[in-house]
């Protein structure tokens, strides 16, 4: 079983679901409004209120976690935690909540992960089509084919904030109606040539709030009961006949969405007119479907992230061969120094696969390019945090280490660094050899046993090597090397 957290600007949600039979069935959904994009203070701090609110409910999400049996738990957050100044203060306090690390996911990629919610919950595999999802602080815009996404965009509008701006104290009016439905679509006509109705043959609404809207037009007999550009005009009117949120009284809505219901309302009403759609499915998945599908396809070893880096190193014209060669290398390495555990042997691997790509920049500085590239990059399946750390590997491939002095202090990390730099530096000095043979200790200090022959076969390596003590003994850590038979 797998679970998803998804840690939105409106509602925090939780699924719980189990694969079985070519799908995930959902055993298990918890949602609740924490509001967190209203919890945005002017200066764009989370206020102590909307903290406290959604450190106890993640506290009661981890109680429910607990009662099952997973193999892998993945938690998300998106447009509010992205924004949010404080968030660097906030989070440590969340993950102890939850038990489980937040990953800050870029607009991209929360949108890359509800295209993939959907394309597996849907049995047409070769059809074009467009997926919609209107958030509490974000709209994502995603165009595929069968399961291939083809463009991906995430624009800075949601729920939220278009409710809040607009509707002021809840008022609902023809004016302010028109002026939210302008705003929104100011937002997405720049970018609306590629999605229009040529390049799909069908539209689907993945968010809660599109599914909300099509069950209030299909419950309260509007239009044609189908999520149309005339049903949702006939759902504004009705709204402004009740004048104000407190007064919504209509089958299908529940009170506590009345005030971000209409917000939404309008960025769907300019997404119909902006993309010229005739009629909008939707759908029952989303992002946190997608997020269960990707740990399903992590644990079958189809992992996106590999699909990325192999990408990015066609993109940048890598040395495939050199790559492959000192990311085994490092991995057979950083298995001899004996790691607490395996948090970075993906990462290290990755790293060594992109050590390279900032030679298209510089082929001195390239490992500072490198780095830069791959924290800055859209790389599909990454977290943040994960680039984070690549880039810090990456930059510490050669030259001195003071640059990630602090860092070294995590044990597992240096020994990281250490197992790219030799493996570097093996492959410099064209030594091919079965590297989890090699004699390497890493505790307080560096002790290393290398082959005689190794030395004598490669006169460079003696300079390599004395380079790398010295440059490991200016961050106070001693290496010392011997060479046997």
């Amino acid at each position: 079983m797998y679970a998803a957290v998804d840690l939105g600007s409106n509602s925090f949600r939780l699924h719980v679901g189990r694969h079985e039979g070519g799908a995930i069935r959902v055993v298990k959904s918890m949602r609740d409004p924490i509001r967190l994009a209203a919890g945005l203070d002017a200066s764009g701090n989370l206020s102590e209120a909307a903290m406290q609110a959604a450190l106890a409910c993640l506290s009661n999400f981890r109680l429910t976690l607990e009662g099952y049996e997973l193999e892998a738990v993945r938690v998300v957050a998106t447009s509010a935690m992205r924004l949010a100044r404080n968030v660097a203060t906030f989070l440590p306090a969340a993950e102890q909540a939850i038990g489980y690390p937040i990953e800050i996911i870029s607009g991209e990629e929360e949108g890359r992960l509800i295209y993939m919610g959907v394309a597996n919950s849907l049995a047409v595999p070769g059809e074009r089509r467009l997926v919609m999802d209107i958030g509490g602080g974000s709209t994502e815009l995603i165009l595929g084919h069968g399961q291939e996404i083809e463009r991906v965009e995430s624009f800075s509008i949601g729920t939220v904030k278009q409710s809040l701006s607009f509707f002021v104290g809840g008022r609902i009016d023809g004016p302010s109606f028109e002026a939210a439905i302008l705003s929104a679509r100011s937002h997405f006509e720049d970018a609306a040539p590629p999605y229009h109705p040529q390049y799909w043959k069908s539209a689907y609404g993945s968010s809660g709030t599109i599914r909300a809207l099509a069950e209030i037009i299909a419950r309260n007999n509007l239009g044609d009961g189908r999520l149309t550009g005339a049903s949702l005009d006939a759902l504004k009117r009705r709204f402004i006949e009740f004048g104000h949120v407190s007064r919504v009284d209509m089958p299908g809505l529940r009170p506590d969405r009345a005030s971000t219901i209409v917000g939404g309302l309008a960025i769907l009403i300019a997404l119909v007119r902006e993309l010229d759609i005739e009629v909008i499915t939707p759908i029952e998945a989303g992002l946190r479907m997608g997020v269960m599908w990707d740990l399903y396809l992590r644990s079958t070893k189809r992992d996106r992230r590999e699909q990325s880096v192999r990408g990015y190193m066609e993109k940048f014209h890598v040395d495939a061969g050199r790559a492959n060669r000192v990311a085994a290398n490092a991995l057979a390495i950083y298995g001899q120094l004996k790691p607490a555990n395996d948090t970075l042997g993906k990462c290290l691997h990755w790293s060594a696969l992109l050590h390279e790509v900032g030679m298209v920049v510089s082929q001195t500085g390239y490992h500072k390019h490198a780095a830069y590239i791959v924290e800055n990059a859209d790389l599909p399946g990454f977290t943040t945090r994960e680039q984070k750390a690549m880039s810090r590997l990456i930059v510490a491939q050669k030259g001195n280490l003071r640059k990630v002095g602090e860092a070294l202090t995590d044990p597992d990390f240096a020994k990281a660094v250490l197992a790219l730099r030799l493996a570097i530096l093996f492959m410099h000095a064209r030594i091919e050899a079965d590297f989890s043979q090699l004699n390497l200790r890493m505790k307080s200090r560096i002790e290393l046993e290398i082959k005689r022959d190794w030395v004598a076969h490669h006169p460079t390596l003696s300079f390599w090597i004395e380079r790398e003590q010295e440059l490991w003994d200016e961050v106070g850590v001693d290496f010392s090397i011997k060479a046997n038979a």
